[in-house]
């Protein structure tokens, strides 16, 4: 087993990976930029070095000076989290000829996987089902025509280096065609260095659904049930919950038959995620490979009782699984929300700032995997995730029903969040049925107005309130009055009464 690992990364991963290490008795290495110098990783961890300026281009991104940390602090292994460096081939190289173990898949399957037209004709000699498209990258604009007429209309078009919701573009009609794959090609390639792109057929109100997978060097796998991710804010994961509710025992065990061929494809170890789209009429369709930890593993956690960042560490040490399909149990339900610093009445503008106050929920099946403090000033930097709040209950009613409670209990001053919003859609008729597809949020959100806290007898109050504040503030008083409390002057006339 590893003595000592560098996590490559910052923020609540990296205190979730920390905290899997003490458990495992192994020392852990944290790395900042200058805007992380006092953030929780950096105090948890038994080491800490800096690596550069607040923007991660400078300091996170910079692959020679991870690798410099992990040889300086005599690092057996590196974690890279999610995000960041996580999927990029190049760091997993690096790590290699630097004799550091990179805990996640070979270099070869992360480069297979991360091209979205290799993986696709990588899994379609498995005969897993795949949404109809090509299979290599669009040559010109007269080829996606003749593509998109024999797809037929409405389509997608995605970059082939593609991945957290960017490079897509939805394409109703030949009309849009032109403009839609310039801007695509240039989205792809401000995002990818990649301008690759390539054609899928549009499936109408599809769910999100994805299989967790966990593979040792032995060839031994097995999938650990699916993730339901469907709730999205333009392509953003928000909400997600284990299991899904429209899954059974048949479509589970297709499903995940399914992502273990796409594991084999990629001749994958360790954790990985396979993602599908599944139709109205249920029908799947294999989408992507994410070779990583997934920012809504703990859900899956919950419900099976397997602490998927020890395998992650335990498969790179050289460990078999040890662990048979039939093994995996699941058991209850659990949701996740992702509160994030941003202001929701403001179109979810990031609300960066000191945090004043920081009251986190607890309780019966409640888990928050936080990265900051009180006291803690989320930085403008990077992505204003606060923390993953879990709920698990023994039916998904009672899970919704925790989190709805622990939301509530959930109390940040300083900074705005999404809370309310979460609290908004726990309530929606169709989420608590579990009818919905991946563009509920967004049509939700159009018609959304927000609704005031208040009843209206408490806002009359509240008017009243305001009028008589303002009124006795602009009203005219002698400068000594002014200056004192209406309790001490009315608490010195009761004096004067009484002798």
């Amino acid at each position: 087993m590893f003595k000592k690992i560098l996590v490559a990364n910052r923020g609540e991963i990296a205190v979730r990976v920390i905290r899997a290490c003490r458990e495992m008795g192994i020392q852990t290495v944290a790395i900042y930029s200058d805007a992380d110098r006092g953030a929780l990783h950096v105090r948890m961890a038994d080491e800490a070095y800096p690596i550069g300026p607040s923007p991660s281009r400078e300091s996170y991104l910079v692959i020679e000076k991870i690798i410099d940390v992990a040889k300086r602090a005599k690092a057996d292994a590196l974690h890279p989290g999610y995000g960041f460096l996580a999927e990029n081939v190049a760091f997993a190289r690096a790590c290699e000829n630097a004799g550091i173990t990179f805990i996640g898949p070979s270099p070869e399957s992360i480069a297979l996987m991360g091209s979205k037209v290799e993986s696709r004709r990588a899994v379609a000699k498995y005969g897993v089902e795949m949404v109809p498209g090509t299979l290599d990258p669009i040559a010109s604009d007269e080829e996606a025509r003749k593509i998109a007429s024999l797809v037929g209309y409405p389509i997608m078009l995605k970059a082939s280096a593609g991945g957290g919701g960017k490079g897509l573009r939805s394409v109703q009609s030949e009309d849009e065609l032109e403009s839609a794959l310039r801007n695509t090609r240039s989205e792809a390639l401000s995002a990818f260095g990649d301008a690759a792109i390539y054609i899928e057929k549009f499936v109408d109100r599809p769910r999100h659904v994805e299989i967790q997978v966990v593979a040792d060097r032995q060839g031994n796998a097995v999938y650990v049930g699916e993730r339901e991710c469907t709730i999205q804010r333009r392509h953003q994961k928000v909400i997600e919950e284990c299991p899904s509710p429209i899954m059974d025992a048949d479509l589970r065990r297709r499903m995940g038959e399914a992502a273990l061929k796409v594991g084999r494809a990629a001749g994958y170890h360790n954790a990985g995620t396979v993602e599908f789209l599944v139709d109205p009429n249920r029908g799947f369709y294999f989408l992507e490979m994410n070779t990583r930890l997934q920012v809504e593993h703990p859900v899956t956690e919950m419900v099976t009782g397997l602490d998927l960042v020890q395998w992650q560490i335990r498969i790179a040490a050289g460990e078999n699984l040890g662990l048979r399909q039939e093994d995996v149990v699941m058991r209850g339900a659990a949701v996740e929300c992702r509160v994030y610093a941003e202001d929701p009445s403001n179109n979810f503008f990031p609300s960066p700032g000191k945090i004043a106050t920081l009251r986190t929920p607890a309780g019966p099946g409640i888990r928050d995997d936080g990265g900051v403090y009180q006291g803690w000033t989320v930085p403008i930097d990077y992505d204003p995730l606060i923390s993953k709040l879990v709920a698990w209950g023994a039916t998904r009613d009672e899970a919704i029903g925790r989190m709805k409670r622990a939301l509530g209990e959930y109390h940040i001053e300083g900074i705005k969040t999404n809370i309310s919003f979460f609290l908004e859609v726990l309530d929606h008729p169709d989420f608590r049925k579990g009818v919905f597809d991946t563009s509920f949020i967004d049509r939700w959100l159009q018609t959304r107005t927000l609704q005031s806290p208040l009843s209206d007898v408490d806002q009359d109050f509240a008017i009243l309130a305001a009028s008589l504040f303002h009124w006795e503030r602009s009203s005219p008083r002698p400068a000594a009055r002014r200056e004192e409390s209406l309790w001490k002057l009315d608490g010195r006339r009761r004096g004067l009464r009484s002798s």
